[in-house]
C-alpha cells in the first residue's frame, strides 16, 4: 500500500475538523438604563478620564497613586493571574497543532540465536510526531475559553488599579481634609484659651464670678481636647497613607508638607453623557462578558467530548547497525496509526459534563446581569450623592460665614459687657459646628467624585493594554 494513501485519508477526514457544534451565546442581554434618573453634573459634559486626578489641582496626588499603585499586593496578584492566564492560553492554542518529539537511542546486544558470540550494536535519532485533529471543535473551543480568560484576567488587573487609585486617593482626601478640621480645632482652642485667661485676670480683680472663670476653664479644656483628638486622627490618617504607597514616613511627610493647599472645595465633574460610555469603562463587567464567553466555549467542548476523536502519528528514524567488524545503515519511517476512537459508554459522564458546563454558563450569565445592574445602582449613587453635597456647599459655605460673623459680634458684646458668658460659649459652639459640617461636607463632595471615577471604571477601556510579561505599562492612573 502506498504511503500517501494513509494520508490521503487523514487529509479527507480533516475537512471534518473545525466544523464546531454550536453553543449558547457568548454574549447576553443585560438591563441598562435610557438614560440616568440622577441628576449629571453640568448635564454630563464628556472629558478625558485620564486626566481625572489632575483636576484636582494637587500634583502631589497622582505621584501618590502611581507609587501605591506600584506597592499595592492586589495589583501584582492581578499581573500574576495575566500570566496564568496567557500561559493557558498558550497550551489550548498548542492543542490544535501536531507536537513532534525527537529521540536517541544506542543499544548493544548479543543475540545467540541468530549470530552465537556476535555483538550487535544499534545507534538511531529519530522523530515522533501525533496530532488530533479537530473534528468537532473542541479544542478550538478551549483555546477560546482560554482566550476570554485572559482577556478576563487583563480586565482584572485594570479593576485591581481603579481600586488602588480610588482608594488611595480617599486616604489622601481624608487626611487633608483632617488637615483642615485641626485647623479649625487649634484656631478654636487658641480662642478657648484666651478666653479663659482674660475671664482668669477678671475674677482674680473681682469683676467677674468664680463660676464664670469655671466655665471658661472647662470651655478651654474641651477645646485642648478636640485637638489633641484631632491630631491624632489626622496622625491615623497618614499612617495609612504610608501603608498604601510604601513611601517611607519622612520622606512622606516631607511631600505633603511641600504640597500645597488642601484640595479645592469646587468638585471637577467629568463625566461621560451617555451610559453605555461607563459602563464600557467598568473592567468587571468586562470581565464577567468575557466569563460569560469562556463559559458559552467550555459548553461547545464538553459537546465536542461526546463525539468521535480522530488521530494520526508518525515517527522517523536513521541510524546504523554494526555487527561482526561491519556496519550498515538503519532507517525506518512509518505513517499511522490513523485512529479513530468512537466514545461508546461511560456511565452518562460525558452528558453529567455537558450539563455542568451548561449551569457554568448560567451562572456566569447570571452574574453578568447582576454586575451591571450593581453598576448602574453605583453610578446613580455616586451622582446623587455628587449632587447633594454641591446642592449642600453654597448652604453650608453661607452659614459658616455667619455663625462666624455672629460668633465675633458676641464676642465684642461680651467684652462690653452686653453678654454673658453662656451666649459667648453657645456662639463659638454653633461656630465650630458649622465650620466642621463645611470641612466634611467638602470632603463628601470628594468623596463622591472618587466614587464616581471608581464606578466609572476609571481610565479603563477594553482597548488598553495590559502589562506584558514581567513589566507592567505605566499609565496616567
Amino acid at each position: 500500500m502506498s504511503p500517501l494513501r494513509p494520508l490521503a485519508a487523514a487529509a479527507a477526514l480533516l475537512a471534518l475538523a473545525g466544523c464546531a457544534l454550536p453553543r449558547p451565546p457568548d454574549m447576553v442581554e443585560a438591563p441598562v438604563p435610557a438614560q440616568w434618573r440622577a441628576p449629571l453634573p453640568h448635564g454630563g459634559r464628556p472629558a478625558d478620564l485620564q486626566r481625572w486626578w489632575g483636576q484636582v489641582g494637587d500634583p502631589l496626588l497622582p505621584q501618590l497613586i502611581a507609587a501605591a499603585q506600584d506597592a499595592s499586593p492586589t495589583v501584582s496578584a492581578a499581573g500574576a493571574r495575566i500570566a496564568q492566564a496567557r500561559a493557558d492560553r498558550a497550551a489550548a492554542r498548542a492543542a490544535l497543532l501536531p507536537s513532534l518529539d525527537a529521540s536517541a537511542s544506542v543499544s548493544r546486544g548479543n543475540q545467540q540465536a541468530a549470530l552465537p558470540g556476535t555483538t550487535v550494536t544499534v545507534s538511531q535519532v529519530g522523530a515522533q510526531t501525533a496530532w488530533e485533529l479537530d473534528l468537532f471543535g473542541g479544542r478550538s473551543a478551549s483555546r477560546d475559553a482560554a482566550q476570554a480568560r485572559l482577556a478576563a484576567a487583563q480586565a482584572g488587573w485594570h479593576e485591581a488599579r481603579v481600586a488602588v487609585a480610588a482608594e488611595t486617593a480617599a486616604s489622601y482626601v481624608g487626611w487633608r481634609t483632617c488637615q483642615q478640621q485641626l485647623a479649625v480645632a487649634i484656631n478654636d482652642a487658641r480662642s478657648r484659651a484666651e478666653s479663659a485667661r482674660l475671664i482668669e485676670l477678671s475674677t482674680q480683680a473681682g469683676f467677674t464670678a468664680p463660676a464664670s472663670a469655671a466655665l471658661a476653664r472647662a470651655s478651654a479644656a474641651e477645646g485642648a481636647a478636640r485637638e489633641r483628638q484631632q491630631r491624632a486622627a489626622c496622625e491615623t490618617e497618614l499612617k495609612g497613607l504610608v501603608a498604601l504607597t510604601a513611601i517611607d514616613e519622612p520622606l512622606l511627610r516631607e511631600r505633603l508638607a511641600v504640597a500645597g493647599a488642601a484640595p479645592a472645595a469646587a468638585v471637577p465633574e467629568p463625566v461621560p453623557a451617555v451610559p453605555a460610555q461607563l459602563l464600557a469603562q467598568r473592567p468587571d463587567v468586562f470581565a464577567a462578558q468575557m466569563e460569560v464567553a469562556a463559559a458559552s466555549a467550555e459548553v461547545g467542548a464538553a459537546e465536542a467530548d461526546r463525539y468521535p476523536r480522530l488521530s494520526l502519528s508518525g515517527s522517523i528514524a536513521a541510524g546504523s547497525v554494526r555487527v561482526a567488524g561491519g556496519s550498515g545503515d538503519a532507517q525506518t519511517w512509518s505513517i499511522g496509526p490513523l485512529a479513530l476512537s468512537l466514545p461508546v459508554f461511560d456511565a452518562g459522564r460525558r452528558a453529567a459534563n455537558v450539563e455542568a458546563a451548561k449551569a457554568r454558563y448560567a451562572q456566569a450569565a447570571a452574574q453578568y446581569r447582576a454586575r451591571v445592574r450593581q453598576a448602574v445602582r453605583e453610578v446613580e449613587q455616586a451622582l446623587v450623592a455628587l449632587d447633594s453635597a454641591r446642592s449642600r456647599n453654597g448652604d453650608a459655605l453661607m452659614a459658616a460665614e455667619g455663625y462666624r460673623a455672629s460668633f465675633a459680634a458676641t464676642e465684642a458684646r461680651y467684652r462690653a459687657g452686653l453678654a454673658s458668658l453662656v451666649e459667648l460659649e453657645d456662639a463659638r459652639r454653633t461656630m465650630l459646628a458649622a465650620e466642621t459640617a463645611l470641612v466634611s461636607l467638602q470632603r463628601e463632595g470628594l468623596g463622591a467624585w472618587i466614587d464616581l471615577y471608581r464606578a466609572a471604571g476609571g481610565n479603563w477601556t477594553e482597548a488598553t493594554p495590559p502589562p506584558a510579561g514581567q513589566e507592567e505599562e505605566r499609565q496616567n492612573p
